[in-house]
């Protein structure tokens, strides 16, 4: 009998807002987010998704501010507000048998743009000599256990789009085997850069909606035409439930299943029929001991684009037959902050269960294809059970599925 692995804190900084509650107003408001980004000027794609009114200084010292780069700054402030929430002591370190994993897909290759013109120049004495420490992925692990004292394990997981939600499921494990009692698992990135914008429009993945930007991602919807890049980042604590209850925490969720796998076909497309994905749902059921009927909502990958909403519908059907449940998902919202999606997407998914409500799909109008879902549009949706999985799809045939229930 594997041990019950609690959600105990959340911490969320998005284009959302900064609190569980501001995020979860916006996501039940259903509203796109999407606007011209100055950063993006002059390139054929504009716009994004970006968090505002985050002031990086004030949040965490000019120091450590200009020290770190984006991505590391929202890990900074996420884990922080998680363990506040968690009720752990934050007066001095957390000690060894606290971890920390956080998925993050790549740098945000803001700064090794300007590092990289200054190589390019030959002008090599130019390049910063925290260049690197600032953007290796496994910083943004490496800095949240600096600032808080956390001496246990302490790594990045990198798992294109489903980084997050894989970092979630390595903590859980690292829970259940016994080798911490508490990790601050989720995930951090920033998709805005020009480079990284650049990159997406030349593989023609984002919508090209310049003129709307705000009904550029929509999620199954019929007129879909790419996604819309965000950044972000969501932590979360977990702790094994007998842990949770020796300190009085309340409990904000259980984490009762995993599943992961590959699709092992194709380096950027999923497989058309979504068996890969199929595969990582019916893991995730059979670990947490549940059935596809007692799943009350699913907190879909749903990126926007033409291929992978197509095959994640396949998948759902495959699992679930024609009962699929009640479908949100929330890039149509935030846009796809990629290494951070899924464990953003975890934390809706706890609020979610908390309000026993589902929220709605922005910018959906109708489906196309043969694989037709129960898109939740208007107001949320009374939720019919206390379960849900949340749902991780990336490049490299990534797939990686979490089921939590409310108590």
């Amino acid at each position: 009998m594997h041990a019950e692995i609690a959600v105990t804190g959340l911490g969320l900084v998005t284009p959302a807002g900064h609190t569980p509650e501001e995020n979860w107003t916006a996501v039940c408001r259903a509203r796109s987010l999407a606007a011209r980004d100055p950063e993006l000027t002059g390139l054929p794609v504009d716009f994004s998704c970006q968090v505002t009114g985050f002031d990086a200084a004030a949040e965490l010292g000019r120091p450590l501010a200009r020290r770190v780069d984006r991505f590391i700054q929202f890990a900074l402030v996420a884990a922080r507000r998680a363990v506040t929430d968690a009720g752990l002591a934050t007066g001095g370190p957390l000690g060894e048998r606290v971890g920390v994993v956080l998925g993050v897909g790549s740098n945000c290759l803001s700064t090794y743009v300007t590092e990289f013109g200054h190589l390019g120049a030959g002008r090599p004495e130019r390049v910063s000599p925290l260049a690197l420490p600032r953007s290796v992925p496994s910083m943004a692990a490496g800095e949240v256990a600096i600032d808080l004292g956390a001496q246990g394990p302490n790594f990045t997981t990198a798992g294109a789009c489903a980084s997050g939600t894989i970092a979630l499921g390595v903590a859980r494990d690292l829970l259940r085997s016994g080798t911490c009692d508490i990790v601050l698992a989720g995930g951090s990135e920033s998709g805005r850069s020009r480079m990284a914008v650049t990159c997406f429009t030349r593989m023609r993945a984002l919508s090209r909606r310049t003129d709307d930007p705000a009904s550029a991602s929509r999620p199954f919807d019929a007129r879909r035409d790419g996604l819309v890049l965000g950044e972000g980042a969501a932590v979360l604590v977990l702790e094994r439930a007998e842990h949770a209850r020796a300190r009085r925490a309340p409990v904000m969720a259980v984490l009762r299943g995993y599943g992961a796998g590959s699709d092992a076909h194709h380096p950027v497309a999923p497989h058309p029929q979504g068996e890969g994905a199929a595969r990582a749902i019916t893991a995730a059921l059979a670990d947490a001991g549940c059935r596809p009927e007692d799943i009350g909502h699913v907190n879909a990958h749903g990126t926007s684009t033409p291929l992978n909403d197509a095959a994640e519908a396949a998948a759902l059907v495959r699992v679930f037959g024609d009962e699929v449940p009640p479908v949100t998902a929330s890039k149509g919202v935030i846009g796809h902050a990629l290494g951070a999606a899924g464990a953003i997407q975890t934390a809706y998914t706890v609020l979610a269960l908390r309000h026993g409500a589902v929220p709605p799909v922005a910018n959906f109008t109708g489906q196309d294809g043969n694989h037709k879902l129960d898109i939740v549009t208007g107001p949320p949706r009374a939720a019919a059970t206390n379960a849900a999985i949340s749902c991780s799809f990336g490049f490299g045939g990534q797939n990686a599925v979490l089921l939590l229930t409310a108590d």
